[in-house]
């Protein structure tokens, strides 16, 4: 066993150490390290979680890419049709990293009651499409299930069910208007045979999804005319390169829009957690390394007698410097061992039995979403140690200007 390992493990185990003056000190010392962590945990849990849960969302509704004719303009309706006969439908062969790749349509119409009136956007979905992010948001009743034959089955979101309280399995009618004004609007009777709530307001409030042949009915389009593709990659982080290979992938007569770029807001608003997030864990480990500074150099003061011993038996600055490194170097890990473990239980419960809820219609959830991942567990505290450890050899310098002959004369 080290010198210096083995006078500070009999420092840290003597009882006068834990009755001394410094105690106090040290123990605000470890607290600032633990606070630190929880906050510092629980910033990246939930920030890094509102970015995925947003963006999941975001895709959900619309694809990591759209590929959609250049005529088309910026509203939510189909207008210009393109043919689902791509040599990239129904898989990109020289683009990799694309999952899935499914043809829509869309077209506004009014739902109208006995009572009150909505305006929303009929998604027509068709037998290629993928409904695995919105079992996720499924509240009541089941997703359709559509076939060759056309089906009057709709998936309605929980804000349309309540502005009109509907139910599953109520009917009600939506009305179309054709190209020429002039004539009647096109009615159609649906079914309501689930609920969904992705608590997106913003598009739930937008959307209800239905057969696509409706809509190729009302546009008078043919049974393979879509309004647009909606492709899934399984990297998000290779969007925009994505985005940039399928585009040059795909015909010069359509066009390529990525999630970010279609929700530029939204996407703008989420990039600043991150920097948030660096704010916060830059803060704390100032704050954390401060009091630890001020815990050593307490140490150092209440222990001068025996610094100048040490020096006076033949020690060097640095082998005395070090055994104060290790007696810090415990106290940062009891700090790092109790802020995991209260910062650790905090996400646990919130994953577990949402304590926290926010306004869906600021933060596009309800409830505080939370991603633990090991790696950036580990990453936090190898990275506050070191830090932390670092910060300290700035006070530890200051055993070199300690006179031993002084040091024993000290009191």
């Amino acid at each position: 066993m080290k010198f210096e390992y083995f006078i500070a493990k009999r420092i840290i185990g003597s009882k006068s150490y834990k009755s001394s003056i410094s105690a106090p000190i040290i123990k605000i010392g470890i607290a600032a390290i633990a606070i630190g962590v929880i906050v510092m945990m629980i910033a990246i849990a939930t920030g890094i979680g509102l970015q995925q849960k947003i963006r999941d969302k975001a895709v959900a509704f619309n694809g990591h890419i759209t590929i959609s004719s250049f005529n088309s303009n910026a509203s939510d309706e189909s207008q210009f049709p393109i043919s689902i006969n791509q040599e990239f439908y129904p898989e990109f062969k020289n683009v990799d990293g694309i999952t899935h790749i499914q043809g829509v349509a869309t077209k506004f119409g009014i739902i109208r009651t006995e009572t009150d009136f909505e305006g929303m956007v009929l998604k027509g979905v068709g037998l290629d499409y993928n409904w695995a992010y919105f079992k996720e948001f499924l509240v009541e009743g089941k997703l359709p299930e559509y076939s060759e034959a056309i089906s009057n089955d709709v998936l309605i979101s929980k804000y349309l069910a309540d502005r009109l309280s509907f139910k599953v399995g109520d009917s009600f009618q939506m009305y179309f208007l054709k190209e020429d004004t002039s004539k009647p609007p096109f009615i159609r009777k649906f079914t309501i045979v689930g609920i969904y709530n992705s608590g997106f307001q913003e598009l739930d409030e937008t959307y209800l999804f239905g057969d696509i042949k409706h809509i190729q009915f009302f546009n008078k389009w043919s049974d393979d005319q879509i309004g647009n593709f909606e492709v899934f990659i399984n990297d998000f982080s290779q969007l925009e390169a994505k985005g940039a290979e399928i585009y040059q992938s795909t015909p010069s007569t359509l066009n390529t829009e990525t999630v970010t770029q279609k929700y530029a807001s939204i996407f703008e608003w989420i990039g600043i957690f991150d920097q948030n997030i660096y704010g916060i864990i830059g803060i704390m480990i100032i704050v954390a390394g401060i009091n630890m500074i001020t815990a050593l150099l307490v140490l150092i003061l209440e222990r001068t007698q025996m610094i100048g011993v040490l020096k006076a038996l033949g020690s060097n600055n640095w082998s005395i410097r070090k055994l104060f490194l290790y007696n810090a170097s415990y106290l940062i890990v009891l700090g790092l061992f109790w802020g995991n473990l209260i910062g650790l239980g905090v996400l646990f419960a919130q994953q577990q039995f949402e304590l926290f809820p926010l306004d869906p219609s600021v933060y596009y959830v309800t409830q505080v979403p939370v991603y633990i991942s090991t790696g950036y567990i580990l990453a936090l505290n190898i990275g506050t140690f070191i830090l932390c450890l670092i910060m300290l050899l700035i006070p530890s310098y200051f055993i070199t200007k300690i006179s031993p002959v002084k040091a024993m004369r000290f009191e």
